[in-house]
């Protein structure tokens, strides 16, 4: 059986969200750096969610920017499926 090549993704953004303030851009890169990215999530067992739409909206933002009113919906979404795959309820959440 041949070695599987695997080629690096287009396309990685990094989001931070504290629980009080707007998701902000923290990370972005094309190809070798989206891979490095990606890796470096899986090894801090931060979840992942492939959304290449989102992705492009993101990655026009700059480093550091909160995400616009526009995609609030879309990234609480990635926020709410991050929570849910961690295990993890945001603070102040009662069942």
């Amino acid at each position: 059986m041949k070695d599987r090549v695997i080629n690096p993704p287009d396309l990685a953004i990094a989001l931070q969200y504290d629980g009080d303030n707007a998701p902000r851009v923290t990370a972005k890169g094309k190809g070798l750096v989206a891979a490095e990215i990606i890796a470096l999530a899986e090894a801090n067992d931060v979840p992942l969610h492939g959304d290449p739409d989102l992705s492009v909206l993101l990655s026009q933002l700059p480093l550091g920017d909160e995400i616009p009113d526009s995609l609030y919906r879309a990234v609480a979404e990635v926020i709410a499926f991050a929570f849910m795959v961690s295990g993890r309820v945001p603070e102040g959440f009662d069942d």
